[in-house]
């Protein structure tokens, strides 16, 4: 009787345990995604300026916001006629001195714009040419570095692509695998915006920021 009473308290300790852990984690993706969109908002005023200044599109951009863990969708389609978010998704940074493929930096990425570092670089991008990739859904976009912290975009063939390890829904608090410094997103992610980029008449603003 004290044994089978002992073990009962055990599965009422563990499973008070997992309840609890389950809560603090819901909490916690409720916090980081209200932070997401705020620093969406706050951005989304000089992209607008931006995009006016150079002759960039004023309908939408890409906002990515890598102070954000990467299991959240911190990815964000912002929409400038309606000032909202149109759509959001995860998306992957590089491992710098991690292993590639695994998430062992999802809360704490390096950025850095040297050839070789496999990191992620800040700043904001011209989305370019649409072509051919080995990735995900087989296309993939060049992506301009237009600022002194990513102007090596392009030598280090950071490409803006879609990748088969990335999931569809948030796996907080796991994260996103992470790659040699492109912004890759799932297949099914890449096919609502790739035909946003395809048929935009101008280009299209991604600013990377943490």
């Amino acid at each position: 009787m004290i044994k089978k009473n002992i073990i009962i308290s055990l599965v009422i300790i563990v499973s008070t345990m997992t309840y609890c852990k389950r809560l603090e984690n819901k909490n916690k993706i409720k916090e980081l995604n209200e932070k997401t969109l705020v620093n969406a908002k706050s951005k989304a005023s000089e992209a607008l300026d931006f995009c006016r200044a150079n002759n960039m599109n004023t309908d939408f951009c890409i906002l990515i916001d890598m102070s954000i863990h990467s299991g959240l969708k911190r990815m964000i389609l912002w929409d400038f006629n309606q000032e909202k978010v149109e759509a959001s998704f995860l998306v992957s940074h590089g491992c710098g001195d991690a292993p590639w493929g695994l998430d062992l930096t999802k809360e704490n990425p390096s950025f850095s714009n040297k050839d070789g570092s496999h990191c992620s670089s800040l700043g904001k991008y011209k989305i370019g040419e649409r072509g051919y990739s080995n990735w995900g859904v087989n296309t993939k976009y060049l992506m301009h570095g237009l600022e002194a912290s990513n102007r090596n975009a392009l030598k280090r063939t950071i490409v803006f692509h879609s990748w088969e390890a990335v999931p569809d829904d948030e796996v907080y608090p796991s994260g996103t695998p992470e790659g040699w410094g492109c912004p890759a997103i799932s297949n099914a992610s890449f096919k609502i915006i790739d035909p946003k980029l395809r048929y935009s008449s101008r280009p299209v603003l991604m600013w990377i920021y943490n």
